[in-house]
């Protein structure tokens, strides 16, 4: 699914651009839950960035905005690291662990701060910032070559299940996957957010679904170790797929975004 982090990465971009209000990026992050709290999670990020460690009075995302606009930030990146692929997320640490941890964070180049969310409790989100150095990005995967691998992780996903005689044919699946698409959050992107990246983020929404529903298809454990297994590794270059396909579609958002301000007016 799409994630917190992929909504404070491009709202937060789009307004350091000048093109989305603060007021817009508080708004956006309501879809993942309706209080969010900021603390520092070491002593660098509390200092630079006037931020309360965890344990004090966390403050609001208000105070990080402010804070970020303070230190000269231009704009952020999202990471989205699995066991194995941890591509740009800089050297091993508590920014690197919080992040695996979460599968997910906002990267702020400019000024070498990360930011991890974590639910703690029904309808409240922590976000916490640590100091780190990021490295360059690494090479990204173009929106074009993520859309046509959404494409191919499809069809050889599906031909090895096949072959493995592990799919099965579920009476109502499509009811169950608009169920399950509904009650996603509803999430919005601010305007002049390209509409192939917007396109792409739909789709990888839509094979997530259809991926997390495969992955829960074993009513009573029904398929043996090996089988579940085997369906697992068959699996597996489709869920790649799609989050390389987030992954892509928020940063070409965000390159947008970053453009366009550098522009001369």
């Amino acid at each position: 699914m799409c994630c917190p982090s992929a909504t404070l990465t491009v709202w937060t971009s789009a307004w350091l651009s000048g093109a989305a209000a603060s007021d817009d990026v508080l708004d956006a992050l309501l879809a993942w839950g309706e209080a969010h709290e900021v603390v520092a999670a070491d002593a660098e990020a509390a200092v630079t960035l006037n931020l309360p460690l965890t344990g004090d009075f966390p403050v609001t995302p208000v105070q990080l905005l402010a804070a970020l606009r303070a230190r000269g930030a231009a704009s952020a990146r999202l990471v989205l690291p699995v066991p194995g692929d941890v591509r740009g997320l800089g050297p091993a640490g508590r920014l690197a662990e919080a992040a695996l941890r979460a599968g997910e964070a906002t990267l702020l180049p400019g000024i070498g701060f990360g930011i991890v969310p974590q639910p703690i409790a029904e309808g409240l989100m922590r976000w916490s910032v640590y100091k780190v150095d990021i490295p360059a990005a690494a090479d990204q995967v173009g929106l074009g070559e993520a859309e046509h691998g959404l494409t191919d992780a499809i069809r050889d996903s599906a031909g090895a299940l096949k072959a493995l005689d592990v799919a099965r044919d579920r009476p109502g699946v499509r009811a169950e996957l608009t169920a399950w698409l509904k009650a996603r959050p509803k999430l919005s992107w601010p305007a002049g957010t390209p509409g192939r990246a917007l396109r792409v983020l739909q789709r990888a929404e839509e094979i997530g679904g259809i991926l997390a529903l495969a992955q829960a298809d074993d009513p009573g454990g029904a398929l043996s170790a090996s089988a579940a297994v085997r369906r697992a590794d068959a699996l597996r270059p489709l869920g790649d797929a799609v989050r390389v396909a987030r992954h892509a579609a928020i940063n070409e958002a965000v390159r947008l975004f970053t453009e366009q301000a550098e522009r001369p007016s």
